[in-house]
């Protein structure tokens, strides 16, 4: 089928074996990116008739974290035909060797939002874990046209001037160590491969972004977009409980409690997945 040149279409890549690269070129009224996919199949725009409407997600990690940590959340929406972003920030996971004593809170909020930027995204499900919701709410200034609902999991609900460090009561000494907090059991994660695999893949968080205050211009309430906290009430953090009652006296808010520990995109990736494709509705 012959794709019209006004239409902005998005081409999602597969194959139902195994992937093959191609390069595949969109027409639309404004230059684009190339766009490097492996395709199965193209996606519809939701604007044809009778096409079913997808979600777009962006998955912002945490902490030591990197976009690894949603190996099991972001296949799952995939599959569902959405979407999903998983960027790492600067200076973890696959981009560790980028870490400089500059690395900081701002570049971590300048890569959410050229994730948004370059990709061309809108109306879509903004989702921050722990840390990552200090990356959020600092980016949310910037892209409240292009979200639709925002999600934080187990995360940072940050006022103006906030840090991380702030936050948790100033710099403690697991902190400041070798940057990785030890045991993994930290984050809620306990059956051995888990353990492992974790261990594997976690790096040193960037000093500075721990002690850099976020800056908020308007509370994330005012926005029109839909707000969801989901809090891991299994193995609750000190930080995060108090964080979510506040948030469920507020009707601007939906609260969920999960009950499993921190990392919540590893323990309990399904129960997860279903959150978020019901926050796309």
């Amino acid at each position: 089928m012959r794709t019209p040149a006004t239409a902005s279409t998005r081409i999602t890549a597969f194959n139902s074996s195994t992937p093959s690269d191609c390069w595949v070129y969109v027409k639309s009224p404004r230059p684009r990116l190339w766009q490097n996919t492996a395709v199965r199949g193209a996606r519809r725009s939701p604007s044809w008739k009778g096409a079913t409407k997808l979600a777009t997600y962006v998955l912002v990690h945490g902490a030591w974290h990197g976009g690894w940590c949603w190996r099991r959340v972001a296949p799952a929406l995939r599959a569902k035909g959405h979407e999903v972003y998983t960027p790492t920030l600067t200076g973890l996971g696959e981009r560790s060797h980028l870490l400089t004593p500059q690395v900081g809170l701002d570049t971590h909020v300048e890569d959410v939002i050229n994730v948004f930027e370059y990709e061309d995204l809108r109306e879509a499900v903004l989702v921050g874990h722990s840390y990552g919701g200090l990356v959020i709410t600092g980016a949310v200034a910037s892209l409240a046209h292009r979200v639709s609902h925002l999600v934080y999991l187990d995360a940072f609900v940050p006022a103006d001037g906030d840090s991380l460090f702030s936050l948790i009561g100033g710099p403690r000494p697991e902190y400041l160590a070798d940057w990785k907090l030890e045991p993994i059991s930290t984050f809620g994660v306990t059956d051995p491969e888990d353990v492992a695999w974790l261990k594997a893949k976690m790096t040193p968080h960037p000093r500075k972004a721990m002690s850099d205050p976020v800056k908020v211009a308007r509370p994330v309430e005012s926005y029109p977009f839909r707000r969801t906290y989901v809090l891991a009430a299994g193995q609750p953090m000190r930080a995060f409980p108090a964080t979510a009652e506040r948030l469920r006296a507020n009707p601007a808010w939906k609260v969920i409690d999960l009950p499993t520990g921190h990392d919540m995109m590893v323990t309990m990736a399904d129960e997860l997945t279903s959150i978020l494709l019901e926050a796309a509705r």
